[in-house]
């Protein structure tokens, strides 16, 4: 049982065409499905039809079982697609039966997230942290086509002893590779770590955005700071943390704030060791700035994905407020009654929730009033976070996040 369905508006250039498969009622299907075409486009791909089915579990060989991936190899030949995207993480053996059946390319979620990644990336952290999250990925597909990772290595011991496979000489450059990937960034690790101290000592009260991607957390960044960071209506638009100082005229004093990266559905868990230096600053944080697209109908599962993750990296216990953003994109039925109110999170916890549109400016003064708040909450709490006059002349100052 299925169905799949074509655009033909798209492109013909990266044509792919996406699969998703409905395991039970636990799947947020559709949704997820219309989340792998944004990725798809994110990444410079053009969808170009659709296949749905339904299994109770997947097949073990090409997942979607020998029926419908005939189906799906008709639809790439009719459609001239160069490629197929799946929804769900496919194991190595299935990608590898899957493009033999298919005679195409073939990847799944984790794949295209780490491609939009590469892509993005524009620190020599988030580089580094790029490349360790696909060269561990990779490390358990290898099909005999690595080999030019031989390029990035030093030259000794590149070359395989007596009948070594080349299957062994690429999983043996990558563990390599890895290795080293790893200690670069054990080193940015620690600059970071004396960045931080660095904050800390002068007083600074430490926000940090975070939110599912696409929640408008770095046009936000803008809005507030005046600054000129990247933001697009698109995926994972930023990747690398941005810290600036931000004035805040209701409590006479500057709070430090940083933009993260966006969370998503699924997001790999490798992906997520890998940006551990760059999420420690929502672990680290003085207050998370939880920002919400209000006019999205996924909202609450978004909300919930990124709890998780935020549980994942030990940020849970940072006090949070909500920010329920792009709201100039809700109809008239829909306006909040008041920018300022409550809601209450997983838990029972309740948190103070701030309408706002950082596009049009709506709810931003009622922001900074909330974060004014919050920091002065926190300062008599702990008297060593009275502000260093030094922090305060300089307000403009960004940071250098590598």
């Amino acid at each position: 049982m299925g169905s799949h369905r074509v655009d033909h508006t798209a492109e013909p250039a990266n044509r792919v065409v996406l699969v998703g498969v409905d395991l039970g009622p636990d799947s947020p299907f559709e949704a997820s499905l219309d989340e792998l075409a944004q990725l798809a486009e994110s990444a410079g791909d053009r969808p170009v039809a659709r296949l749905t089915a339904r299994r109770r579990a997947p097949d073990p060989a090409l997942f979607v079982g020998s029926g419908k991936a005939e189906e799906i190899k008709g639809i790439v030949a009719e459609q001239g697609a160069h490629g197929v995207l799946f929804d769900q993480a496919l194991s190595p053996a299935q990608q590898r039966n899957l493009e033999r059946f298919l005679g195409v390319p073939v990847a799944d979620r984790t794949a295209l997230i780490l491609e939009i990644f590469a892509q993005r990336a524009q620190s020599h952290e988030g580089k580094l942290q790029v490349e360790l999250a696909r060269l561990q990925y990779v490390s358990t597909r290898l099909v005999r086509r690595w080999s030019h990772l031989e390029r990035q290595q030093g030259g000794i011991g590149t070359r395989g002893g007596p009948g070594e496979t080349q299957i062994e000489l690429d999983r043996r450059m990558i563990g390599e590779r890895i290795k080293t990937v790893t200690a670069r960034l054990e080193k940015v690790k620690r600059q970071r770590g004396t960045q931080r101290r660095s904050r800390e000592r002068s007083g600074a009260f430490r926000v940090s955005l975070v939110g599912y991607t696409n929640a408008g957390k770095s046009t936000l960044f803008n809005a507030l700071v005046k600054a000129r960071s990247y933001a697009a209506d698109q995926l994972f638009a930023t990747l690398d943390t941005t810290t600036r100082s931000l004035w805040l005229e209701q409590a006479g004093r500057s709070v430090s704030l940083s933009d993260t990266v966006g969370f998503i559905r699924d997001l790999p868990h490798k992906l997520v060791e890998a940006f551990e230096a760059t999420l420690l600053e929502a672990a680290d944080a003085d207050l998370l700035l939880h920002v919400v697209d209000a006019a999205n109908p996924q909202a609450t599962e978004q909300i919930h994905e990124v709890q998780r993750v935020l549980c994942e990296i030990g940020a849970d216990a940072v006090p949070q407020l909500m920010v329920f953003n792009k709201i100039d994109a809700l109809p008239p039925s829909q306006q909040p009654r008041h920018l300022v109110d409550h809601i209450e999170r997983e838990g029972g916890e309740r948190s103070t929730r701030v309408f706002v549109s950082a596009v049009s400016g709506q709810g931003l003064d009622e922001l900074r009033a909330q974060i004014a708040q919050a920091a002065a909450a926190h300062t008599r709490s702990d008297p060593r976070a009275m502000p260093d006059p030094r922090f305060e002349s300089a307000r403009s100052t960004e940071w250098s996040t590598l």
